[in-house]
């Protein structure tokens, strides 16, 4: 039997548990708050189409590199250019980007050698980018994006308002590989609703490398790209640095489609180990607070107590906010299929949490990269790997 300090410890757990699992659904049902308001905004409607140069750095050919250069060519807008920026002259993205830029004579398509060099490669090609764009407004997004045709008029116009800095899109992912569809499965339940729940909240500073649009004016108030070139998280020193300004950001109705590349669990969990570390460098007190997230690791600790009833609860909310964001929000397909699976995927974050609570290097485009303090890259190899991206 017990004794009387072994009853008070069971129940002491027992208390603690309870506890983590209110909070923990009390944070799945913000979570569903934030996709339901979400859900509700209407695609802005406005008259106002500035000029748009659109800066893609770019480093081989992705999976769905061919596509979304070309969605990105079809643009229905009056004026926009379209600079991708490479750091070799023979990157094989440079045949795809000029047989595409045939296809469309009208598009204003024109390709960028970088020649800067800087820790972050890809923040190197976008400081060479922005010196040749032209027009007063600027869209940064990863080079295997892929957009709806009214891309543009939808994600430049909440910048009419003086009081928006930044605009910036959710994205889905798409996978070929068993691993791949895992992670896309993890962006679409875990890591939207939690960029809708910053927002909701208050967070100001938050800007995904899917799409962060911008005026030029804003980029070189705060010192230009160069500002962040030191850094691995460039989406979000960027969005830190541009609402410091005193504007907010603003999270598009667009949605935007990405590819994922990793073919093997080791290529997940290695991409997931550096996110999770950049995310721990850059903003410590929020990685802290993570676990509080991850309700299929309290949802199991309720049933390992014997607490089944609360461990269905948690489990059923936690699907339920998975769901909406997934399917309801991101249209992902990866969702629709096996949103059984998502109070798993908690117990694959809550360990990628832990691998990322520890080291300093990580593994990026097949460079081993130390990040200091603050989120800068240190130790970043010789003269000849600068400007890599």
């Amino acid at each position: 039997m017990l004794g009387g300090g072994g009853r008070s410890s069971a129940g002491a757990v027992i208390h603690l548990i309870v506890l983590a699992c209110a909070v923990t659904v009390l944070y799945q049902l913000t979570a569903l708050v934030a996709c339901l308001r979400h859900l509700r905004r209407r695609q802005p409607t406005s008259n106002w189409t500035p000029g748009v140069s659109v800066l893609k750095p770019v480093k081989g050919v992705d999976p769905l590199f061919e596509e979304a250069v070309r969605s990105h060519a079809a643009q229905d807008y009056p004026e926009f250019e379209i600079l991708f920026a490479v750091s070799d002259e023979d990157d094989p993205a440079v045949t795809v980007i000029q047989r595409i830029k045939s296809e469309y004579p009208g598009a204003a398509i024109r390709i960028v050698t970088g020649r800067t060099p800087a820790a972050n490669g890809k923040v190197a090609l976008l400081i060479d980018a922005a010196r040749e764009a032209k027009h007063r407004i600027l869209l940064a997004n990863d080079s295997d994006i892929l957009v709806p045709p009214d891309y543009l008029r939808t994600v430049v116009a909440p910048l009419e308002d003086p009081e928006c800095a930044l605009v910036t899109c959710l994205y889905r992912a798409k996978a070929t590989s068993l691993a791949g569809r895992w992670e896309a499965l993890g962006i679409a339940a875990d890591f939207a609703p939690s960029v809708l729940v910053a927002a909701l909240v208050g967070v100001r500073e938050f800007g995904l490398g899917a799409t962060l649009v911008f005026r030029a004016e804003d980029l070189k108030r705060i010192g230009g790209f160069e500002a962040i070139a030191d850094y691995l998280a460039d989406d979000y020193q960027l969005a830190k640095r541009l609402t410091q300004l005193g504007g907010r950001a603003v999270i598009s109705t667009t949605i935007v489609e990405t590819s994922l590349g990793g073919s093997t669990w080791a290529e997940v969990w290695r991409h997931q180990v550096r996110w999770a570390r950049t995310i721990r460098v850059s903003r410590g007190g929020g990685y802290r607070g993570l676990p509080v997230t991850h309700s299929g690791v309290w949802a199991l600790a309720a049933a390992a107590l014997g607490c089944w009833p609360l461990a269905l609860g948690v489990s059923l909310v936690r699907i339920a906010a998975g769901w909406v964001a997934g399917w309801m929000v991101l249209g992902s397909p990866v969702v629709r299929r096996a949103w059984s699976l998502i109070p798993l995927w908690d117990l694959w974050a809550f360990a990628v949490w832990v691998a990322g609570s520890a080291g300093h290097t990580v593994e990026w485009r097949g460079r081993k990269l130390r990040i200091a303090a603050g989120g800068r890259i240190g130790g970043w190899g010789s003269e000849a790997e600068k400007g890599r991206v």
